[in-house]
């Protein structure tokens, strides 16, 4: 076959610099996105409704008689699930149980504590008002986005969650419709890319400001989401998806290959790479690649991928494999060997993790139960999963009582003169009772 597979050894001299290259994602345009977008934002910002029916036209190739229909009436999403193939319905509905099951584990309630003194402290948690998410749309049409979005706002209490979704040429992906049906999704736009985004932050007659927008894109989304941010919160900046597998010889060469492939579909700029200390796991691998990929339906995505991205590291011991882990701190971690969960100490950094061979990254994107909304390119050093924290907010809550605020006082009044603040001490002051 035309395509090449990187072989890497993490004993090699040049391993640095071959990991750095592999670490490359290379970008297009970026300055004339950042300019386009923002052209794009200021237009929504400033026309509404008008250029979002203009944008629609011009982008998705979607000529609308009015603002009110770029919104889709829930009788749509009804009629989307009900004409769902057999099994459809109870997929969606069996999925969407076991991610609320997960994500109610998330919740956090209000709490406080007394001091002897009378002074009470605490914090008070309360959803977001209302929130947009992004779902991309006709080709790339994914229900699991809707799910994996929907249901932890849902679960954290939002008061309202507001749906866009691009419709190119009118194509509306039923089961987009259907997984906000069963989701609790309030409302649905047909509206996508950065116009989406300055609709969802800004507002406009027909669709209704945000406090957040969460949710996957292209770089146009992806762009948008982070000029808009400040105006909104946002959930992160996703970069292209990406899988580590760490494996012994107890799985089967096929199953791991297609554990890559998973990833490598996604997107050319997606990567998957496979750690081992056993040479014979990264060769049977590489074989069942080259054995399995001539009959993937998404092959010319798959090599492209594989070509640019991908690699087989060669560690000389588990120490050395969890080293390059935490380096690599990535979205997708597989522990595929016997004993995966001795290996969980030793991770510090990864976006999800998954131990054991019978554990494929594929089930946590679909119905495992965690959000498969994750950090990517290394921000796992810093970054969590998407969930039920990011649609609450949280509150101080402080009531000193009489008898506190002379002593506190006292200690307030010392610190804002040491700072220069005569008027933040003779506020504390004012309530000192000697």
């Amino acid at each position: 076959m035309s395509w090449t597979l990187r072989r890497l050894n993490s004993q090699s001299i040049d391993f640095e610099d071959q990991m750095r290259e592999l670490g490359h994602v290379k970008e297009h345009r970026q300055q004339d996105v950042e300019e386009q977008v923002r052209a794009m934002i200021e237009r929504v910002r400033v026309e509404g409704d008008a250029a979002l029916l203009d944008l629609t036209a011009q982008f998705d190739r979607l000529a609308l008689a009015s603002a009110a229909e770029l919104e889709i009436p829930s009788s749509a999403w009804e009629a989307a699930l009900h004409n769902l193939p057999p099994g459809g319905v109870e997929a969606l509905q069996q999925a969407a149980a076991r991610i609320g099951q997960y994500h109610e584990h998330q919740r956090q309630d209000s709490w406080r504590y007394q001091e002897a003194d009378g002074t009470w402290l605490g914090q008070q948690i309360v959803a977001l008002d209302r929130v947009g998410i992004y779902v991309p749309g006709g080709k790339a049409a994914y229900p699991s986005s809707v799910l994996m979005n929907a249901i932890p706002a849902r679960v954290a209490g939002v008061g309202e969650i507001i749906m866009v979704v691009p419709t190119p040429g009118g194509e509306v992906n039923p089961w987009v419709l259907a997984a906000a049906q069963v989701a609790g999704v309030d409302r649905v736009f047909r509206i996508g890319g950065a116009q989406a985004v300055a609709a969802l932050a800004y507002g406009t007659k027909v669709v209704p400001s945000v406090d957040k927008i969460v949710g996957p894109g292209n770089i146009y989304v992806a762009t948008a989401k982070r000029q808009v941010f400040g105006q909104v919160g946002i959930d992160m900046i996703a970069g292209p998806s990406e899988i580590l597998v760490y494996a012994d010889a107890s799985a089967p060469a096929e199953w791991l290959a297609m554990d890559l492939f998973s990833q490598a579909e996604h997107d050319e700029q997606a990567q998957s790479l496979l750690i081992s200390e056993d040479v014979r796991v990264l060769d049977a691998v590489e074989l069942a690649m080259r054995q399995l990929l001539p009959g993937m339906q998404r092959r010319s995505i798959i090599e492209a991928s594989l070509q640019s991205r991908a690699a087989l590291i060669q560690v000389p011991d588990r120490e050395s494999a969890l080293r390059l882990i935490n380096r690599i701190a990535p979205e997708h971690l597989q522990l595929a060997c016997v004993d995966a969960e001795t290996l969980l100490p030793g991770v510090r950094h990864a976006g999800a993790i998954f131990l054991g061979i019978h554990t494929p990254e594929a089930l946590g994107d679909y119905c495992a139960g965690p959000n498969h909304v994750l950090p990517t390119s290394g921000t796992a050093r810093f970054s969590s999963p998407l969930g039920v924290y990011d649609f609450q907010k949280r509150s101080s809550l402080i009531s000193v009582s009489q008898a506190a605020a002379t002593k506190l006082g006292h200690l307030a009044s010392t610190l804002a003169r040491a700072e220069g603040l005569e008027a933040h001490a003779r506020s504390a002051e004012f309530r000192i009772r000697d």
